[in-house]
């Protein structure tokens, strides 16, 4: 009810008046209680509509998670992508509701309450104070006596002020009434309008939102009543299919066959027949488990998981028998005969039993067929003028393409048959001795240990490019010559294509183990007929040969340790990636590139560079073997003896690069690790470093190198191919275990030398395998294999040492062009 407080009765005090103020405050105290509760409902309302809208996003996340799952369904996926956005835009213009609310109605309802009431109460509160104090002055007034004058005047001029200043305050109070009242409407509607054209723009939006979203709505439909057709007619078609197969299965169980017998030789996917069948273990339980086998590429397979790799059972059929198993107690059985080992399987019935041995039995002579025609294909491509020099050449340029590693190996002189029986195609290689072996062979050579022959599989492992180049520096031949020297003399007969077992085993014991065809004697030397010398560097020499020579000279360092052969066991310690340090790894790629980019495009130059610094190595290394006693005296140990021992012969040709004549060293007894104290206690290893051969290099790992193993000045190999900038060489020995934190005399480690050098290549890979060791220690990840991006990157450089070594190589050559 609308309260209107009159001026004129202001000034009268009349009850009138007060009434009128009284029930004007009552109303103004209803209107405050009322605004408070409204603004309180206001802010729950936003609340809740705020969690509803969180809600609702987390509800349209979930569906723009189901088309992401959904991506191999363009219509699902698009579909539910359309309605997600729709929705985030209306979450949108929720949030834009809920903020035009709570300025609309919970600020301009709380800033009235605040400001406008607040003022009311203020003016109310003068106003019943005056009042009191003009009827203490009417009664004051009253009380006086006329006889005392004084008192009088007094009382008289107290009433009077005091009424003027009531009517004053009293005026000012009906004003605020009067204001209040008329604002109240005001306040009231605006707000109130402003929150209702909110929910004007809010709906309008919404409606032209889904006014755009319309016409594809109803194309969806359409294509949802096409789908509920196709949908029906894929169930009748499947129900059809399923009525089929149930009654072949009737027949099959009529009929007592358990499966359906057959096998193609010729099939698309190289399987010529599949199912399960029982394995015994080769344990000493004897346990058997059902396993999915397979017939295929010439294998006998199987896998217990469909996404397990499958187990090679039997390498190559060809050399395989199969036969029925009728001396056990289970049923069924058969027996699959390798040269090596043998499996003994269990069918479910006679007649898969029956369908497996046919199937193996003709896989059998299928590859013996295609085996044939393979060697006809090949021997007429090759050229009879196989061993001459032009078809060495042929053969290198081919180990630089993509062929596989059997095709590689293969092509090598002598490599296309078996080193020890003669059989063609072997597919084994033993990898510290570089020859290829059938399977047979192979297996004595498994029985021999690694100490004696490393085998691996040409066609199942995985080859390092290093190790492939090492074949290929080698092969049947060359090995030969070497361990069947004496061959005819002594009048021992090789074993050929049906020889027994027994007589092979016999055969490679004595040719590797006990190395009774090796010729004791050598007949010439080649690093004494080259009549090369070494000579030590004069101290002239030495103030003159510049800081490079002066770092080669000063590489020679080694442990305190006699001068015999130290064997070593430690096993490659490999690490996985610290994802901390990838800002380092990145920098790295960085710096190469731009270094990368600052090499001289003259092919010239680079070349003679190279040529240059090589020869420049090679002298300065060769000469600074040995510790100057005077300037025109010769080493002893290169010239006094006309025959070396095997390990000093080993030593030189680790130097010259010479592989056969290291093969023949080994063969003669010589020591992998030989420590020549005549020249700063170096090993053969770090004399292949000095001779920049990566392969040198890994054929006398593979033959027990110790990495670790340090010279006089306390520097192993790894120091010295740092020091040298031989990266592909410090990739090698880093996945070889090389210890990087060992220093030398100094006191520097690898990874110091390599940033004074500023070569990018080797201080990324020295922090590289840093940082995946203490991440290893640190998560206690012993033996693991090492992240995809640590492997990757020593892949890498692997790979570039190996194949393209040049690019490996800008350090020399700009240090060579310096010079």
């Amino acid at each position: 009810m609308k309260v209107t407080v009159d001026f004129e009765e202001c000034l009268k005090d009349s009850p009138r008046f007060r009434a009128a103020l009284e029930e004007v405050e009552g109303d103004v105290t209803e209107l405050e209680l009322k605004l408070d509760k409204l603004v309180k409902l206001c802010i729950a309302m936003i609340d809740t509509g705020k969690a509803f809208c969180t809600a609702n996003k987390q509800f349209m996340n979930g569906i723009r998670d189901l088309a992401q799952y959904s991506c191999k369904d363009a219509l699902v996926e698009t579909s539910l992508t359309k309605f997600s956005d729709t929705l985030q835009e209306m979450i949108n213009y929720h949030n834009i509701l809920f903020d035009q609310t709570q300025r609309s109605i919970k600020a301009q309802l709380q800033t009235f309450v605040k400001e406008d009431i607040r003022k009311f109460k203020d003016a109310k509160k003068q106003f019943e104070k005056v009042s009191e104090e003009k009827e203490n002055a009417l009664v004051k007034n009253a009380q006086v006596q006329r006889n005392k004058q004084h008192e009088v005047e007094e009382a008289t001029n107290i009433l009077t002020a005091t009424r003027k200043c009531f009517r004053h305050i009293a005026l000012d109070y009906v004003l605020q009434i009067n204001v209040l009242q008329s604002k109240r409407r005001a306040e009231i509607l605006k707000s109130m309008l402003s929150f209702m054209y909110a929910h004007l723009a809010f709906f309008h939006q919404g409606y032209d939102l889904f006014s755009e979203l319309e016409p594809y709505m109803k194309d969806l439909g359409a294509q949802l009543d096409q789908l509920a057709v196709d949908a029906a007619k894929e169930k009748r078609d499947m129900e059809q299919k399923h009525s089929t197969i149930q009654q072949k299965a009737a027949l099959q169980d009529y009929s007592s066959d358990d499966t359906k017998l057959e096998y193609n030789v010729d099939a698309a996917n190289g399987i010529v027949m599949e199912g399960y069948l029982f394995k015994r273990a080769s344990n000493a339980f004897k346990t058997w488990n059902r396993r999915w086998f397979s017939i295929q590429n010439n294998q006998l397979v199987y896998q217990k998981k469909f996404k397990d790799n499958p187990t090679v059972v039997v390498e190559d059929l060809r050399l395989c028998t199969v036969k029925h198993c009728e001396d056990i107690e289970r049923r069924f059985c058969f027996e699959v005969v390798s040269p090596t080992k043998s499996c003994m399987l269990q069918a479910d019935s006679e007649k898969l039993r029956q369908a497996w041995i046919k199937a193996v039995q003709t896989s059998i002579a299928t590859a013996y067929r295609e085996k044939g025609d393979e060697s006809e294909k090949q021997e007429k491509k090759s050229s009879p003028s196989t061993g001459s020099l032009e078809s060495g050449s042929e053969t290198k340029e081919k180990l630089l393409k993509g062929e596989s590693a059997l095709q590689r190996v293969q092509c090598i002189p002598g490599n296309a048959a078996c080193c020890d029986c003669g059989l063609a195609d072997p597919r084994w290689a033993s990898i510290n001795l570089g020859i290829t072996l059938c399977i047979e062979c192979s297996g004595i050579h498994r029985s021999l240990g690694v100490h004696f022959s490393k085998v691996r599989s040409l066609t199942l492992d995985s080859w390092e490019p290093e190790l492939l180049k090492l074949m290929c520096e080698l092969g049947n031949d060359v090995i030969n010559r070497i361990y069947e020297a004496k061959l005819e003399k002594v009048g021992v007969k090789k074993p050929q294509l049906g020889s027994q077992r027994q007589e092979k085993e016999a055969y490679i014991r004595a040719k590797y183990v006990e190395r009774k065809f090796v010729e004791k004697q050598h007949a010439s030397v080649s690093l004494l007929e080259s009549g090369t010398k070494f000579l030590p560097q004069s101290q002239e020499e030495k103030r003159h040969s510049g800081p490079e020579k002066s770092l080669l000279a000063g590489e020679q360092d080694v442990v305190s340790q006699k001068a015999v052969a130290v064997s070593s066991d430690e096993a490659r310690r490999e690490s996985l990636f610290c994802p901390d340090e990838l800002d380092s790894l990145f920098s790295y790629f960085d710096t190469s590139s731009k270094l990368r980019s600052m090499r001289s495009s003259d092919s010239g130059i680079q070349q003679s560079a190279g040529d240059s610094r090589e020869h420049l190595a090679s002298t300065i290394s060769a000469n600074s073997l040995y510790e100057p006693e005077g300037d025109k005296q010769e080493s002893s140990v290169f010239c006094d003896s006309k025959q070396p021992s095997p390990g000093l012969q080993l030593y030189r040709a680790a130097f010259e690069k010479n592989l056969p004549d290291m093969a023949e060293a080994l063969a003669h007894g010589a020591e992998v690790n030989w420590v020549n104290v005549e020249e700063n206690r170096a090993t053969p290893l770090i004399q292949a470093v000095r001779g920049g051969s990566l392969v040198t290099c890994e054929f006398l790992l593979q033959n027990g190198a110790n990495v670790n193993i340090r010279d006089m000045k306390g520097r192993g190999p790894l120091h010295h191919a740092t020091v040298l900038g031989h990266t592909g060489q410090v990739c090698l020995f880093l996945k070889r275990g090389a210890n990087q934190h060992a220093t030398d005399e100094d006191g520097k480690d690898p990874l110091s030398i390599a940033v004074e050098a500023a070569n990018a290549d080797i201080v990324t890979l020295l922090r590289l395998a840093r940082m995946n060791e203490e991440m290893r220690e640190s998560e206690g990840l012993y033996g693991q294999p090492g992240d995809e991006l640590y492997q990757d990157i020593f892949r890498d450089f692997s790979q570039m040492a190996s194949n393209n070594p040049e690019k490996l190589n800008r350090f020399q050559q700009s240090d060579s062009q310096k010079s």
